[in-house]
C-alpha cells in the first residue's frame, strides 16, 4: 500500500472513531440534559430518521419510546438537530486546522469533546483567517520572534536592546518603540484568542456583569422611559426586559453597555500569563490592552447574543403556549352566529353563519361615532336575527369593539327574547380576509365582510378557522416581531400541527389549510385530498386515502390515524385507532364477544371497563399503551377532546370603568399571558392586568403555570386608574375584613 493510501485509510479510520465517539457523547449528553434514558432517546432518533412525524411517534409508537410525550420528542428532535450541526462544524474546523498542519492530538480531543458551538469557535479562533489586524501587520513586519522572546519572560536582558535588532526601514519598523508595540499587538491577540480564558471571562461576565441603559435623547418621551437611566445584573435580567432593551437600542432610543468586574478579570489574566521577569510591566500593559481593546467588546457581543437567544426562546415558548390554548378552545356547536367586525367611519360589518359555518347573509350598520345611526342599526340586527334564528352575537375585539359592545348590550336589553354575546380575539382576521384563501372562499365579499365571517366562525370551531391564518399574526405573544422569525415560524408551526393532530380532522369537511397540518401531509397533498373529495364525493373508508395522488404508503401510515370518517363503512374510521391496529381490535372483540355495531353503547363500555390491560395486551399481541388508547377510543368514539374544556364566557350586559369599585368580584376571559402577568377581558375597553404577584398566595414562577389563554377566571378589582383607563386585577380573594 502506498504512503498516500495509508494516510487516507488512517484519516478515514480516525474520522470513523471520531463519529463513533460523537454518537456516544451525543446520547450521553442528551440523556443527562433531558433526564431521559439513552435507550429511549436512541429509539426516538431512529424513528425520526426513518421519516416518522412527531405526532405519529407520540401517539402510535408508545411502546418503542417508553411513552415519551410530544414535548419530549420535539425536544429530542431539536437537540438532535443542534448536536448534528455542531458535529458538522467540528468536522469542518478539524479539516481547516489540519490543512494548516497545526492539528495536534490535544487540540483534536478538545474539539471532539466540546459540548457547545461557542467552545468550538473559541478553539478555532487562533487558526481562523482574520481580516487585517494590528497583530497580522506586525507579523508581516517580522516582529513575531520578538513577541515570542517577550512571552518567554527572560529573567534578565534588555527589552529595548532586543527590540533594536528588529528595526528595519525596509520592513517599516523605524523605531524601537514601533518594534515593541508590534510585539505587544501580537501578544495581545494571542491572549485574546485563548479559548480557556475566553470561556472563563464569558462565564464571569454572565454571573457578575451589569447591563446599563441610558437615553440617547433624555427629553424625548417614549415607551422606553424606564430604561433612560437603568441598570440590572445580567443574571437577573428577565427575557421580556432583554427584548425591550434590544428594541429600544434598535430604534436608537437607548444606549446599552455591559460593565464587568474588570479588576478581577485582569488580575486573573496576570496570574495566568505573567511571571517575574524583565518584561513584567510590559506584559501587564499588554494584558490590559488585550482585555479592553479585544476581549471585552467581543465578549460583550457574545453575551448579548446569548441573552437575546435565551430571551427569544422564552418569548417564543410563551407565544407557543398561548397559541396552543387558543387553538384548543372548545367549539360552540349547533348555534347560528351573527358575527360583527367593528369599525367607526366605515361601519360595523355583519355576517350570519349557520351552525355548520355556512355564510347566510351580510350587512353593515353604523351604530357608533361619527354616524350614530343607532335606530337603523337596531332594525338591521333585529331583521337578521329573526330571519335566520340567530342564537348568539360574536364581536371582534379590535377598533370600536367596546363601543359596538355597548350598542349590542343596549339592543339586547330592549328585546323580549333571550340573546347573548361574546367578545373574541380577532387578531389575524384582517390578514386572513386579505389572503388569496379568503378571496377564493368568498370572492363576492369585501375584506371587512370576510373578516366578519372569520370572527363568527372562530367560536364555532376555533381550530378550523385559525389554521387559515399565519400563526405569527394571531396576537397572543409578546415581542414576536423582535425574535428570530425562522425560529418563531417553526415553533408555531409545530404548535398548530400538535393541536390539529390532538383533536383529529374530519377528512370530509376539513379545508386544505386544516389538512395541511395533519401528520405527514403537506400543502400539495392537502389540496389533492380536497380535489379528490370534490371529484369522487365523500370518503367512506380510510383505505380510499391511498388513491389520492402522491399519497404513498409512508404518508398513509403517518396521517391515517388522525383523519376521521364519522359516517364511514368502518366504525373504527371515526376513532383515533390506527388502521395498523384494526386486526388487534378484531381479536379484542372476539375475546370480549362484542360486535362493531355495539361501539359507543353502554354494553360495549361495560365490557371494555372490565379488561385487564396486561393480560389482554399479551393475548391479542399489542402493547399495553396501545390497548389503553384503543379502549379509550372505543368508549368515546368521535370524541373531541376540546369538548371537555370550559366553554367561553357569554354576556348580556357591558361594564364601564365607572361601574367598578375596588374589591369588586368579576369573571373574565384571559386574552394574553406574558412573562409578568396576564391580561383579562372583564368587559372594559382595555383588558385588566393581573400581575404575576397577584395570581396566587404561593410563589408563581411563570404566569402560564396558573392561567392559559381562553381561561375564564374569577378576579377582584385591585386598583383603578381613570386617567389612563387601566384596571389592576387580582386573583387572590380579598379577606372579608
Amino acid at each position: 500500500m502506498k504512503v498516500e493510501e495509508q494516510g487516507a485509510v488512517a484519516t478515514q479510520t480516525q474520522q470513523a472513531l471520531d463519529e463513533q465517539q460523537h454518537a456516544e457523547q451525543m446520547m450521553k449528553q442528551m440523556a443527562q440534559e433531558l433526564n431521559i434514558p439513552a435507550t429511549r432517546i436512541n429509539v426516538t432518533i431512529q424513528l425520526l430518521d426513518e421519516g416518522n412525524t412527531v405526532p405519529f411517534i407520540a401517539r402510535y409508537r408508545k411502546e418503542m419510546t417508553g411513552e415519551l410525550d410530544e414535548t419530549q420528542i420535539r425536544t429530542i428532535e431539536e437537540r438532535l438537530r443542534y448536536l448534528r450541526q455542531m458535529q458538522d462544524r467540528k468536522n469542518e474546523v478539524l479539516r481547516l486546522i489540519e490543512e494548516q498542519g497545526k492539528l495536534t492530538d490535544e487540540l483534536r480531543e478538545q474539539i471532539v469533546q466540546a459540548s457547545k458551538l461557542q467552545q468550538i469557535e473559541d478553539l478555532y479562533r487562533p487558526y481562523k483567517q482574520k481580516r487585517k489586524t494590528r497583530a497580522s501587520k506586525a507579523k508581516e513586519r517580522g516582529l513575531e520572534p520578538l513577541a515570542q522572546w517577550i512571552m518567554a519572560q527572560p529573567a534578565q536582558g534588555d527589552v529595548e536592546a532586543e527590540a533594536a535588532t528588529y528595526v528595519h526601514a525596509e520592513k517599516e519598523v523605524n523605531t524601537v518603540e514601533e518594534a515593541i508595540q508590534g510585539a505587544k499587538d501580537i501578544i495581545a491577540e494571542n491572549i485574546a484568542d485563548d479559548a480557556q480564558l475566553r470561556g472563563w471571562i464569558r462565564s464571569i461576565t454572565l454571573k457578575e456583569g451589569v447591563i446599563h441603559t441610558a437615553a440617547k435623547q433624555k427629553e424625548q418621551e417614549s415607551v422606553y422611559e424606564m430604561y433612560y437611566e437603568y441598570e440590572e445584573p445580567i443574571r437577573k435580567l428577565p427575557s421580556h426586559r432583554i427584548l425591550a432593551i434590544n428594541r429600544g437600542e434598535k430604534e436608537e432610543m437607548l444606549k446599552v453597555k455591559i460593565s464587568t468586574p474588570e479588576a478581577k478579570i485582569i488580575a486573573k489574566m496576570e496570574r495566568d500569563f505573567v511571571k517575574h521577569s524583565v518584561v513584567k510591566s510590559l506584559l501587564q500593559e499588554t494584558i490590559a490592552d488585550a482585555y479592553t481593546r479585544l476581549i471585552a467588546p467581543s465578549i460583550e457581543r457574545e453575551v448579548r447574543g446569548e441573552l437575546t437567544e435565551k430571551a427569544e426562546q422564552q418569548a417564543v415558548h410563551v407565544f407557543a403556549d398561548n397559541l396552543k390554548n387558543l387553538l384548543l378552545q372548545p367549539p360552540i356547536r349547533g348555534k347560528t352566529i351573527l358575527g360583527m367586525d367593528p369599525a367607526f367611519r366605515t361601519g360595523c360589518k355583519l355576517c350570519v353563519v349557520d351552525e355548520t359555518g355556512k355564510l347566510l347573509d351580510v350587512s353593515v350598520i353604523y351604530p357608533t361615532a361619527p354616524h350614530m345611526k343607532t335606530a337603523e342599526a337596531e332594525e338591521v340586527c333585529h331583521r337578521l336575527i329573526e330571519k335566520h334564528h340567530v342564537d348568539s352575537i360574536v364581536i371582534g375585539n379590535g377598533t370600536a369593539s367596546r363601543e359596538t359592545e355597548q350598542f349590542v348590550a343596549s339592543f339586547i336589553a330592549k328585546r323580549d327574547k333571550p340573546l347573548q354575546y361574546l367578545i373574541v380575539n380577532e387578531a389575524g382576521a384582517s390578514v386572513y380576509s386579505a389572503s388569496k384563501l379568503a378571496k377564493d372562499e368568498f370572492p363576492s365579499l369585501d375584506v371587512a365582510e370576510r373578516s366578519a365571517v372569520s370572527i363568527a366562525r372562530r367560536v364555532q370551531d376555533p381550530l378550523a378557522e385559525l389554521v387559515k391564518i399565519d400563526p405569527k399574526s394571531i396576537g397572543v405573544g409578546q415581542y414576536q416581531h423582535d425574535v428570530s422569525q425562522k425560529y418563531l415560524t417553526e415553533s408555531l408551526g409545530n404548535v398548530v400541527e400538535s393541536a390539529v393532530n390532538h383533536v383529529g380532522v374530519d377528512v370530509n369537511t376539513a379545508s386544505a389549510s386544516l389538512l395541511s397540518y395533519v401528520a405527514g401531509i403537506n400543502a400539495v397533498l392537502s389540496k389533492n385530498i380536497v380535489n379528490y373529495r370534490d371529484e369522487h364525493g365523500k370518503f367512506t373508508d380510510r383505505k380510499q386515502l391511498k388513491k389520492v395522488p402522491r399519497l404513498g404508503a409512508k404518508t398513509y401510515e403517518q396521517c391515517a390515524g388522525f383523519l376521521r370518517i364519522p359516517d364511514g363503512s368502518n366504525a373504527l374510521d371515526q376513532t383515533p385507532i390506527h388502521p395498523e391496529s384494526y386486526a388487534a381490535v378484531d381479536r379484542l372483540f372476539d375475546h370480549l364477544d362484542v360486535t362493531y355495531d355495539m361501539i359507543g353503547t353502554d354494553g360495549m363500555k361495560e365490557a371494555l371497563s372490565e379488561v385487564q390491560l396486561t393480560d389482554i395486551a399479551q393475548l391479542i399481541d399489542i402493547g399495553v399503551p396501545t390497548l389503553r388508547d384503543m379502549i379509550s377510543s372505543l368508549q368515546k368514539p368521535g370524541r373531541d377532546p376540546r369538548d371537555e374544556l370550559p366553554k367561553p364566557l357569554f354576556k348580556q350586559d357591558v361594564l364601564k370603568l365607572s361601574d367598578l369599585t375596588e374589591g369588586m368580584e368579576l369573571k373574565g376571559t384571559v386574552r394574553n399571558v406574558i412573562d409578568f402577568g396576564a391580561f383579562v377581558d372583564i368587559g372594559l375597553k382595555n383588558d385588566g392586568l393581573v400581575h404575576i404577584s397577584q395570581m396566587s398566595d404561593r410563589f408563581v414562577k411563570h404566569p402560564s403555570d396558573v392561567v392559559a389563554v381562553g381561561d375564564v377566571v374569577t378576579v377582584w378589582v385591585l386598583q383603578i386608574d381613570e386617567n389612563k383607563g387601566r384596571v389592576g386585577l387580582t386573583m387572590k380573594k380579598p379577606s372579608s375584613s
